[in-house]
C-alpha cells in the first residue's frame, strides 16, 4: 500500500471514530427531559396526634406503597423480618413510650398488609394515622 493511500485510510478511520464519539458524546449528555412523576397518581392523606391533616398527591412508577412513598422522603423506619416498620411520617416520629404507631389504612379500611407489600394503582388513596394503643 503506498503512502499517499495510507494517509487517506488513516484519515477516514480518524474521521470515523471522531463521528462515533461524538455520537455518544451527544447521547450521552444531551439535556433528559424531567420526569413527570409517574404513570400513577395516588394520595396519601397524613392524620396527626393532634387530629389534624394534610394531603400529598404522588406521581409514581413505583408497584408497592414504600417505594411511593420513599420516592418523597415521607417515611422511614426500622427493617423488620416483615418489611418497613414505619416509625416516622412526614417527619413526626411515633413516640413509643407513648405507645404510639402509624397506622395504615387502604382507602378507609385498616391495612393487613405493610407498605412493603401493599400494591400502588392509580388513584389508589391511603392514610397514614399516629395512633395509640
Amino acid at each position: 500500500m503506498s503512502k499517499k493511500n495510507k494517509k487517506i485510510l488513516f484519515g477516514v478511520l480518524g474521521l470515523v471514530v471522531a463521528v462515533v464519539v461524538l455520537a455518544l458524546l451527544y447521547i450521552n449528555l444531551r439535556p433528559q427531559p424531567k420526569d413527570a412523576g409517574g404513570n400513577k397518581t395516588i394520595t396519601l392523606t397524613v392524620v396527626y396526634a393532634d387530629a389534624s391533616t394534610k394531603d400529598f398527591t404522588i406521581k409514581t412508577n413505583e408497584d408497592y406503597l414504600r417505594g411511593a412513598l420513599e420516592q418523597e422522603n415521607l417515611i422511614a423506619g426500622d427493617e423488620s423480618e416483615w418489611g418497613l416498620y414505619v416509625k416516622t411520617v412526614d417527619g413526626v416520629t411515633a413516640d413509643d413510650s407513648a405507645h404510639q404507631y402509624w397506622a395504615l389504612y387502604i382507602g378507609d379500611d385498616y391495612a393487613s398488609t405493610g407498605v412493603d407489600s401493599t400494591p400502588v394503582n392509580d388513584g389508589d388513596t391511603f392514610k397514614l394515622a399516629l395512633e395509640t394503643y
